[in-house]
């Protein structure tokens, strides 16, 4: 696994089987297929070790940031593939989408967790998600929905973060304000300019701007 995440991390032009092991100093693929084939893997208790690693190490008083990322593919197999919008290329492209939140103090920043964004198409086909070993019981979940159970996940599981932070996809989102407040938990987060704020009962609009709320 060691030689795998390196190779993942490395040099190595194609990240396949043959060239990872290749680059890693094996004389064949067999020990990362058998690695990625027939282990068993709990990717959720994994991804709470790490937490409380990175909160270990980087200590209290840190920002929890929520962003998402696209991943370019030529294929339709990958789960949640699909034509949709990704900021990585600024365009409608063939992607994977995924939403990700990292936590950051002035003594580093790690990612600490992840959800994969499944289209419509994804969740209402059950043969083709099953054939990429999607669960039966997840369904669609739009991304401001996915960030909002990160961020419930990373709170109530003691991560010391004072804010949280995220673009205008998620701050124009009023229920994931509503969940920060509700969290106790400050933030400042993006809007666009024609988001609407009611302030003392008036409406107004925002300029591209943070709304932050200090705790």
């Amino acid at each position: 696994m060691r030689d795998y995440v390196r190779g993942l991390l490395g040099r190595a032009t194609r990240k396949n089987g043959w060239q990872l092991a290749e680059w890693a100093g094996h004389r064949t693929p067999d020990g990362f297929q058998r690695l990625l084939n027939s282990s068993v893997w709990d990717a959720d208790a994994l991804r709470d070790d790490v937490r409380d690693y990175v909160a270990e190490r980087l200590g209290p008083g840190g920002v929890l940031i929520i962003d998402d990322t696209g991943f370019i593919k030529k294929g339709t197999t990958p789960a949640g593939v699909g034509r949709q919008y990704t900021g990585t290329s600024g365009k409608i492209d063939n992607c994977q989408i995924g939403v990700f939140a990292a936590y950051a103090t002035s003594s580093g920043r790690a990612l600490v967790d992840r959800e994969l964004y499944l289209p419509k198409a994804w969740t209402s086909d059950r043969h083709g998600a099953g054939g990429a070993k999607i669960p039966d019981e997840r369904g669609f979940a739009t991304k401001g929905e996915l960030a909002r159970d990160m961020v419930r996940r990373c709170l109530t599981a003691d991560l010391p973060a004072r804010w949280v932070t995220a673009d205008e996809a998620y701050g124009q989102d009023w229920h994931f304000r509503r969940l920060l407040e509700q969290l106790d938990v400050g933030y400042v987060v993006a809007v666009p300019k024609s988001q609407q704020i009611k302030l003392a009962g008036v409406p107004c609009r925002a300029g591209r701007q943070s709304v932050q709320r200090p705790r």
